[in-house]
């Protein structure tokens, strides 16, 4: 099968009308192998200029985006981050080349090999007597209530950070925390960990760093939100986010 290299746009890469990702010829050595479809080899540069490193810049091209396209464009923007800001060793300082078909970088003076790093984020969501926890950041769209979230941090189980951040970001107590689903998130190079977990009482004490704003929603409220209702009293994250997948989680039973 015919070898095919991905096409870069605006540090993106590039989609169709139809969401599909956009595949050229194969240029020179191209450093990046993506892997097969349908047994043709899938190889990427590492685009030049700056690529990227938050979602808010491309939220209408991740709308559009064909979800079974999204692993393949998750891996080629990750990976494209991770080499353009991983050019020297960090054992010695000296530059590095890409190794292992884009998947390492190795160091001639010292020897040393880096890989790709994956950093952990937990986005949850709080429920308390039948009321679900939503807050919004200054960022967001106007109206956009969406799930907390923040980084797993060093020697930090998912649980431990589910609860730390609950406490940090509104002030609430959790317990029984629960693995939900996961999203590969490249903004740069994440992995959101979705959780549950039950709030000791309703009582907010809000990081103002943080979130712009927290309020408790019935299910009533967040279906109504879901389905984009006039009288809905906020805006639902977009089908593409993790967030949309925890309330659809929620609203039907966690299950």
């Amino acid at each position: 099968m015919e070898a095919r290299q991905l096409v870069w746009q605006d540090g993106a890469p590039a989609i169709d009308e139809q969401g599909r990702l956009l595949w050229g010829p194969v240029e020179e050595s191209p450093p990046l192998f993506l892997g097969l479809n349908h047994g043709s080899p899938r190889f990427a540069s590492v685009p030049h200029g700056d690529v990227p490193a938050t979602a808010y810049a491309h939220f209408q091209l991740l709308s559009l985006l064909d979800a079974t396209e999204a692993p393949t464009f998750a891996a080629a923007l990750s990976l494209a981050n991770w080499h353009r800001r991983h050019r020297h060793c960090s054992v010695c300082g000296q530059p590095t080349e890409p190794n292992r078909g884009g998947w390492s970088r190795a160091c001639d003076s010292c020897g040393a090999e880096h890989y790709p790093r994956v950093d952990p984020v937990v986005i949850m969501l709080a429920e308390h007597d039948g009321r679900l926890l939503l807050g919004r950041q200054p960022q967001y769209p106007p109206g956009r209530y969406s799930a907390l979230a923040g980084f797993v941090e060093p020697g930090e189980s998912m649980e431990a950070a589910v609860a730390r951040e609950l406490k940090e970001e509104a002030g609430i107590t959790v317990r029984d925390v629960r693995y939900l689903t996961s999203q590969p998130w490249p903004f740069p190079n994440s992995l959101m960990i979705g959780a549950w977990a039950r709030a000791d009482d309703d009582s907010l004490s809000i990081d103002s760093n943080e979130l712009e704003d927290a309020r408790w929603f019935s299910r009533g409220e967040v279906v109504t939100a879901m389905n984009n209702e006039p009288a809905a009293l906020f805006q639902a994250p977009p089908g593409w986010a993790i967030a949309r997948t925890l309330l659809e989680h929620w609203v039907n039973g966690l299950k």
